[in-house]
């Protein structure tokens, strides 16, 4: 239940800046400006846009849009369209862009009981339709098709997770990109739809293996992002009266763990052992394991520490009588220890064995069970590798003749069968079952499309079997991935992707995407999108590195990154672009820098820390005010990642870089676009807002020709759930609108 700030969508598009003018209005709407002033640990703030907030007269309305901010809102909205619509060229990149977006999708099956689970998004749907075979050659049956639910495509099926016999299976829907979403239930062969709802972002749940209930976590007020709870129900109950097994704690139990990301849990297989977490921080959590079945038959849940008040990540999952723990305590790359179960009682106090030891170089990203095996992904120079271990028949887990799954322990590490053959370098990810060693693999890279492939993790070596792989216009072929090392302000060497046509003349002509994300343990790999494809035919070259504050190399690259050691974060962009112009791939007015979320937040940094490196920038669904980003929305679950001004020692660090206090009056900024979602539940649009009226007045640049630019979509969120007609608006206004800035337009 990681509930981090995510990445974005792949980017729309590039340009060079200032060469041909908007045919629009010269200058954005104005702002009002109202100064507010306060002192914060003996330091004097002044906010001019406060007021674009919104409602802030009491907490129960902080941040809500109030008629001036919507109508100031209106206004933006209205400056942006009439820039980026009448820019030359825009319907003919729509028309590129268009079959690029509308490449299907399909997403790595779930097994249950001899069916096959799995999503699909054909060319022209909005949303994703889920279907299911019997046998995994099968012939596909429409489930669930989002566009019967709601016609709009504003409604977004955002999980499935079936009964272990395949009968059942709960679904999530949310509207309009809120992400508050609902369970809800439906019999497969039928297709007929339970009465069953359970609200309050409630996420996937665990089955019980007979059917008769399942766990599940949701909010207790949807309202209140911090009232997290792990509750179990009985078919045929009231929902009312569903157990809560675990709880966020109030701010009088524990006021700092009150407004993290609190509790999340899961159930083994079987439906006999509980695991049990609760985010302490961003890199660390407490876990515990508790007898599911004693529950059930007594109401009594009695929890096992497993780690408790560690700073160290420990993720477990339960097969057999073993439970069997990721966890980067003392070891930042990680390893997989093993607890027998039977061998402690309600106190904890066994002793762990180590099955797979830490790697040098190579960093656990997850590790998952088949039958007698266990697959441990790795990321090694941020690409994938996988590999099998073999932990039966005296190490750990085994299955009998009948298909029970049982499990004992001896001192021997689990024995390696290898690395499982993969088609090439890029970014991997498994789906496994406990009763086989048939696996799916996902796999894709800048120059490979998203690919589902069929292996058998008991021969690793062996050839993977295509299953699923949506066709693309275009050709992958065309394409080169080089992996380069660079050198960041204090001398930490940083690895980058940079991708683009083959045949490129490093001439420093050549327009650049430089993008990131940076921030809580989030690796960036290779992915392939085919609408960057109108970017590499165009002459474009992209650069995604791999910054500190990810989690490519382990979690001591994480903690380099995050609290007081943010701004390494942005040096290694800042370095990023400095070795892309030296290496002579581009230059300042070339190059556009792109990022979303916390990524947002690292572009809206560079921009005021160094407008004079990039010709234009994306700043999307951005964090930018770092001194009150915390008081809205469930912006308090990242306090551990960035620190709060609310501490004295930690308003320094963020007072020193926060980008909307350091825009200054006169500076000559690149052509800036921001955007946000008015319903996103993780950042609030008003970081966007404020940082569009700073930047739009601050500026010395001629706004027809380099503007600042704010599109608010008020009908969406985060990014998650958009229907495919408005993810083709949105990544053709930031394409259009690098294209014009780095000078690729046609000459009207």
């Amino acid at each position: 239940m990681k509930l981090t700030l995510l990445l974005l969508a792949p980017l729309a598009g590039i340009v060079l800046a200032g060469q041909v003018a908007a045919q629009s209005s010269s200058q954005p709407p104005a702002s009002r400006v109202d100064p507010v002033s306060e002192t914060l640990h003996g330091v004097a703030v002044v906010d001019n846009y406060r007021w674009l907030e919104g409602d802030n007269s009491n907490p129960e309305r902080m941040g809500q849009v109030t008629p001036e901010v919507g109508a100031w809102t209106d206004q933006q909205n209205g400056y942006t369209r009439s820039v980026l619509d009448n820019l030359p060229g825009r319907k003919e990149l729509e028309e590129r862009l268009r079959p690029l977006m509308e490449v299907g999708s399909v997403s790595t099956p779930v097994v249950r009981g001899g069916r096959y689970f799995f999503s699909r998004r054909e060319g022209t749907q909005n949303q994703p339709s889920y279907y299911w075979r019997k046998g995994y050659k099968g012939d596909s049956q429409l489930l669930l098709d989002p566009a019967q639910l709601d016609p709009s495509g504003l409604t977004t099926i955002t999980w499935i997770s079936p009964s272990q016999d395949g009968l059942l299976v709960a679904y999530g829907t949310y509207k309009s990109g809120d992400e508050n979403t609902t369970l809800h239930l439906m019999e497969v062969d039928s297709g007929k739809r339970l009465a069953l709802e359970i609200p309050n972002k409630t996420q996937a749940p665990d089955w019980m293996p007979d059917g008769s209930g399942f766990l599940y976590q949701n909010l207790a007020d949807p309202k209140d992002p911090y009232s997290g709870r792990v509750l179990y129900h009985r078919m045929g109950t009231e929902v009312a009266q569903d157990p809560v097994l675990f709880r966020q704690y109030t701010k009088a139990e524990n006021e700092k763990l009150a407004t993290t990301w609190g509790p999340g849990g899961s159930l083994s297989r079987d439906g006999k052992w509980l695991t049990l977490v609760y985010w302490t921080g961003t890199r660390s959590n407490d876990l515990w394991v508790a007898d599911f079945s004693h529950f059930l038959a007594t109401g009594k849940l009695e929890k096992r520490v497993v780690t408790v008040g560690q700073e160290a990540n420990s993720f477990g999952f339960v097969e057999g009588n073993t439970l069997f723990v990721q966890t980067n305590l003392g070891t930042p790359n990680g390893r997989v220890d093993a607890y027998d179960l039977r061998s402690a009682g309600a106190g904890g106090g066994w002793r762990p064995q180590t099955v797979v030891a830490e790697r040098p170089g190579m960093t656990i990203q997850s590790v998952s069970v088949a039958r007698g095996l266990l697959a441990v992904e790795y990321l090694k120079n941020a690409t994938s590798v996988i590999e099998v271990f073999d932990v039966a028949p005296d190490s750990a887990i085994f299955a009998d003749a009948a298909g029970a799954v049982g499990s004992r322990l001896s001192g021997t590490p689990a024995k390696s069968l290898g690395e499982l053959k993969m088609p090439g370098i890029g970014s991997a990810g498994l789906a496994t079952e406990p009763d086989r060693t048939e696996a799916y693999l996902n796999f894709t890279s800048f120059n490979y499309p998203t690919s589902i492939f069929r292996v058998d993790l008991g021969q690793p070596a062996a050839e993977p079997e295509l299953w699923e792989r949506p066709p693309v216009p275009v050709d992958p072929a065309t394409v080169e991935v080089r992996q380069v090392w660079y050198t960041s302000k204090d001398g930490t060497k940083v690895s980058m992707f940079v991708v683009h046509r083959k045949g490129l003349v490093q001439n420093g002509l050549n327009p650049t995407i430089l993008t990131g994300y940076g921030g809580f343990n989030i690796s960036e790999t290779p992915a392939f999108s085919a609408t960057m494809f109108q970017w590499f035919d165009a002459g474009g070259v992209m650069a995604l590195p791999n910054l500190r504050g990810g989690g490519e190399y382990g979690d001591a690259w994480h903690e380099a990154g995050m609290l007081a050691k943010k701004q390494n974060v942005f040096d290694d962009f800042i370095a990023a672009a400095e070795w892309l112009i030296a290496e002579k791939y581009t230059s300042p007015a070339k190059l556009a820098i792109a990022g979303g979320s916390n990524g947002g937040l690292l572009t809206g940094a560079a921009v005021v820390q160094r407008p004079d490196l990039f010709g234009a920038a994306l700043v999307a669904v951005p964090l930018l005010d770092m001194l009150r980003y915390q008081n809205f929305l469930m912006a308090r679950y990242w306090v551990p990642e960035y620190g709060t001004a609310e501490d004295a020692q930690q308003f320094g660090f963020l007072n020193a870089y926060s980008p909307y206090q350091k825009v200054k009056s006169g500076t000559a900024y690149p052509a800036v676009l921001l955007t946000a979602g008015e319903n996103d539940s993780r950042v609030h649009a008003l970081h966007a807002r404020k940082m569009a009226a700073a930047l739009q007045a601050a500026t010395a640049e001629v706004p027809a020709a380099k503007p600042v630019l704010l599109w608010v979509d008020r009908e969406a969120g985060h990014g998650q759930g958009k229907p495919l007609n408005l993810k083709i608006r949105d990544a053709a206004d930031q394409r259009i609108f690098f294209m014009w800035q780095l000078g690729m337009l046609p000459k009207s």
